[in-house]
């Protein structure tokens, strides 16, 4: 088992820590009762060993799975149940789930009755090595990704790499691409280590999954420690996420997360190669990484280049209505720390690399 520590939580990783649920949310959010907050792909295989341990006899809130559940009307929908339910200010909500339930309760608890405490329980590789750390909260508009939300640290995060085993293996890949963007971002000997585990994906045993996910929260915990706020720093977890969120947004979210993050990591280094910002090897090394772990590496042929740039501008990181992006000077290094951490780029060198 290992241990991250942020500044006002810690986040636990290892085997059948789904047991030890019970004995760290008494010690860390202990409460009246317990929103526990699931899917209904989660929810059969999980909730009732989560709510054995917890010692809670309420059921589940269960929501359909998937990224098009995490709207402002879900979010009422809960809140409302858990207001008709008699939930009070003594109540700790957990999430389980991949990243959608861990963004979606995270805003059910920053709001209800002015903000209660949240434990995350990730069960996706994605939600383990990063949504589910770092506070950030929210739903999608349709106008775009993540625009309604509240950053709302949790008490505790509890990750359990056993259950990656009844993860289809498209969602662990869609996992990588984040592991690859931590990689990219701090650490080119990381990139290389989960650039040789997505070769060998079937071959993983729990403890090397356990090192990976515990690299990428040391990576994503050391910068979230420095900038908590997405002041500065922290602008560079978004490497991969303008033309990333915009590519998801055009799919109306039927491509997976970390599908279009890959996607949007290509393109985005290929711009920093155009600016001189990057080396020149950088492209064709996140390229490469990308083809190993089995991941698109071009836009969908049917999205239009104008809607993908259209959506990069309704962005949460556009400026002035120009698309800032995070990109990185080689693998491990990020450029542009004399400009707070982001870039802006002209919309024509956007559309000769997307076309």
């Amino acid at each position: 088992m290992r241990e991250v520590a942020l500044p006002t939580y810690r986040v636990t990783i290892g085997s059948d820590t789904l047991d030890r649920v019970g004995e760290i949310v008494r010690a860390v959010a202990p409460a009246h009762r317990y929103a526990l907050i699931t899917d209904s792909n989660v929810a059969p295989e999980y909730a009732h060993r989560v709510r054995d341990v917890l010692r809670s006899n309420d059921d589940p809130f269960v929501v359909p799975a998937g990224e098009a559940q995490k709207t402002r009307d879900t979010w009422s929908e809960l809140t409302d149940a858990m207001l008709r339910a008699g939930y009070g200010r003594d109540t700790t909500v957990i999430a389980l789930g991949g990243g959608v339930i861990g963004d979606l309760a995270g805003f059910v608890a920053a709001t209800y009755m002015r903000g209660v405490p949240f434990i995350q329980v990730p069960t996706s590789l994605l939600a383990m090595i990063d949504a589910s750390v770092g506070g950030k909260t929210g739903v999608d508009t349709p106008a775009g990704k993540n625009l309604v939300g509240a950053f709302h640290q949790p008490a505790a995060v509890i990750a359990d790499v056993d259950v990656l085993r009844t993860l289809p293996r498209e969602h662990v890949r869609a996992g990588l691409a984040e592991a690859i963007k931590h990689g990219v971002i701090a650490d080119a000997n990381y990139f290389e280590r989960v650039q040789a585990a997505a070769a060998n994906l079937d071959a993983l045993d729990s403890a090397t999954l356990e090192d990976l996910v515990a690299r990428s929260v040391e990576i994503k915990a050391d910068v979230v420690r420095r900038d908590e706020r997405e002041g500065g720093v922290r602008k560079t977890l978004n490497f991969g996420h303008t033309i990333g969120h915009a590519i998801e947004l055009c799919s109306r979210f039927e491509l997976l997360h970390g599908y279009a993050i890959a996607i949007g990591m290509i393109y985005e280094s290929v711009i920093a190669e155009r600016m001189g910002v990057a080396s020149t090897d950088t492209a064709l090394r996140v390229r490469d990484a990308i083809r190993v772990a089995e991941l698109p590496d071009v836009r969908p042929s049917h999205m239009d280049v104008e809607s993908i740039i259209a959506a990069t501008h309704a962005d949460k990181k556009a400026r002035g209505g120009t698309a800032e992006y995070a990109l990185p000077a080689r693998i491990g290094a990020m450029a542009g720390a004399a400009r707070g951490w982001s870039l802006p780029v002209d919309d024509e060198l956007v559309r000769e690399v997307l076309a």
